[in-house]
Order: structure tokens, then sequence, then C-alpha cells
């Protein structure tokens, strides 16, 4: 391999990784509070991007430019599709299954992961129905330039966009929720739920809270990743995998090591890609891999909290 491609594959790595980090933040935020594993946050992710296309640009998008006005609307719209989804997941498919302040009883996990599984699907589904083919080339709100490294390879501008964006984002909310009034009431919430309620903290609210902002940062993270690829209604089974899996590399629960775990994980699949015959086959074996191999290492396999 040589250094420019090297190159490419770390910087492609780390953006794509820094997505997956949006992502994982989101995984493990729900699971400090709740100590659920949120199955359809992958389909979350799609779901919002297609639904902010469709409003935006309709059921034939395509792989052109964007006004200004369009690429705000996009961008807006995938951020409060994604927080408004996840809400709706939580209220339907996973608060049934929760007591409503965990104290003394343990929550109903077969009900959750079934409930998150049907919810995914569901989402899938529906998208299928605007949505008819396997996959689309959707439009890019960023920039569109490539950057010469040598011996032919390129380096697309938006690769460091995608990087700057989504750890800016990331670190951002991580030191946010750690330092602000909110990061507090949920640090209550997820260390003591009865003694938060008993002080008169909200949990439901939230809770809710929590998921609408993991669905907003997988929102971003799917409006970031779509133009780097057709992108289709079922890939969020994929995009799940690939976050929890970068969740459990920074010890699923922790804000800061799920931004780091996306890191690695993205490094590790431009690698694979750039070194390997099979290429993007094996990279996308590459987050059950790491499940396989990372689960049976926690005392309580994927649940432990």
């Amino acid at each position: 391999m040589s250094a420019a491609v090297a190159q490419q594959a770390l910087v492609t790595g780390l953006a794509t990784g820094a997505t997956y980090g949006l992502i994982a933040l989101g995984f493990s935020l729900v699971h400090r509070l709740t100590g659920v594993i949120a199955f359809a946050h992958g389909d979350i992710a799609v779901g919002a991007v297609f639904l902010a296309v469709l409003v935006v640009i309709g059921t034939t998008p395509v792989a052109s430019s964007l006004g200004v006005a369009s690429a705000v609307a996009l961008i807006a719209l995938a951020l409060i599709a994604g927080a408004l989804l996840s809400a709706a997941v939580y209220a339907a498919a996973v608060r049934p299954f929760l007591p409503r302040v965990r104290g003394g009883t343990g929550s109903d996990v077969i009900g959750w992961v079934a409930g998150g599984l049907v919810a995914g699907l569901l989402v899938r589904e529906l998208l299928s129905l605007p949505f008819s083919q396997q996959a689309y080339a959707l439009p890019d709100p960023l920039s569109s330039g490539v950057i010469g490294l040598g011996g032919g390879v390129t380096l697309p501008v938006r690769a460091f966009e995608v990087l700057a964006i989504a750890l800016v984002v990331g670190i951002g909310v991580e030191r946010a929720l750690a330092r602000s009034g909110a990061g507090a009431l949920m640090r209550a919430v997820s260390e003591d739920p009865t003694a938060a309620a008993l002080l008169g903290v909200s949990t439901e609210r939230v809770i809710f809270a929590a998921f609408g902002l993991a669905g907003a940062l997988a929102g971003l993270a799917g409006l970031l990743i779509a133009p780097a690829a057709p992108l289709g209604p079922t890939d969020g089974v994929l995009l799940g995998l690939q976050g929890i899996a970068a969740a459990l590399l920074g010890r699923l629960g922790s804000l800061r090591l799920a931004i780091a775990g996306g890191l690695a994980l993205g490094v590790l699949e431009s690698f694979i890609t750039a070194w390997t015959a099979l290429g993007a086959r094996w990279a996308a074996l590459l987050p059950l891999i790491l499940l396989v191999a990372i689960a049976p290492t926690r005392s309580n396999g994927l649940l432990a909290r």
C-alpha cells in the first residue's frame, strides 16, 4: 500500500468513523438511562434522511448539488425527523416494557427487544412505499471537490468536512451533557432514578429528551453518510450494527468512548477495504465479528450496565 493510499484510507476512515461515533453516542446515551439497546436506531438514521429527502426533493432524488436553502432545509428536517422517530419508537415500542420508575422491578427484556426490532422493520417497510428502488444516489449538501494525493489517488473534500462536523457535534454534545443542568438530570436518572423521582425530576421527560437527542444525532449521521454511496431503505440494519459495534468498542454507556469507538471502527473498515481483495465485503462483516468477539467479554452480555 502506497503512502497516498494509506493517507486516503486514514482520512476517509476517520470521517466515516466519526459518523459511526454519532450513532454510537445515541446508543450509549439511551443505554445509560434505560438499560435498553435501541435496536431501531440504525433504521431511524436512514428513515430521518429519507423523510427529509421526501419533503425537500420528492420520491426521485438524484445526486446533484443543492442550493443553500434546500441544503439547510434538508439538514434541519433530518434532525427533526430523527428526533421525532426516536421518541415515537420509545413511546410505542420501548416504554410499555419498562417500569415507570426503574427501581425495584426489572424491565421486560424480551418485550423491548422485540419492540425495537419490530419498530425498525416498520420504519423500513413504510420507507419502501414511496421509495421502491433498492438504493438511491442522494444529493450532498457538502462540497464536491477533490484533493490530489499523487499517483492518481484523490481524496474528497467532503471527507474533511464530515470529520469536522461529526467531531464538533459529537464532542460538543458529550461536553454539554457533562457540564450542563440537563446533563446533570440525565446522570441523576441514570444513577438512581428512584431518588431522582423523589426529588421531583420527571424521569419520563428526561428519557424522552434522551431518545430525541439520540435520534437527532442519528439523523445527522445518516445525512453525512448518505451521499458517500447509494443508500436504500433497508440499509439501516447495517448502520445499526456499525453503531452498536462502535459503542461496544467504547464500553457501552460511555459517551466519550463511543466517539472513540466509532473512529476506530471507521479506520479499521477503511484499511480492510484498501488492503484485502474482497474489500467492502470484509468491511461489512467487521461489525458482526466485533459483536461476536466483544459480547462474551461482558459479565452479563450486551445488557450489562
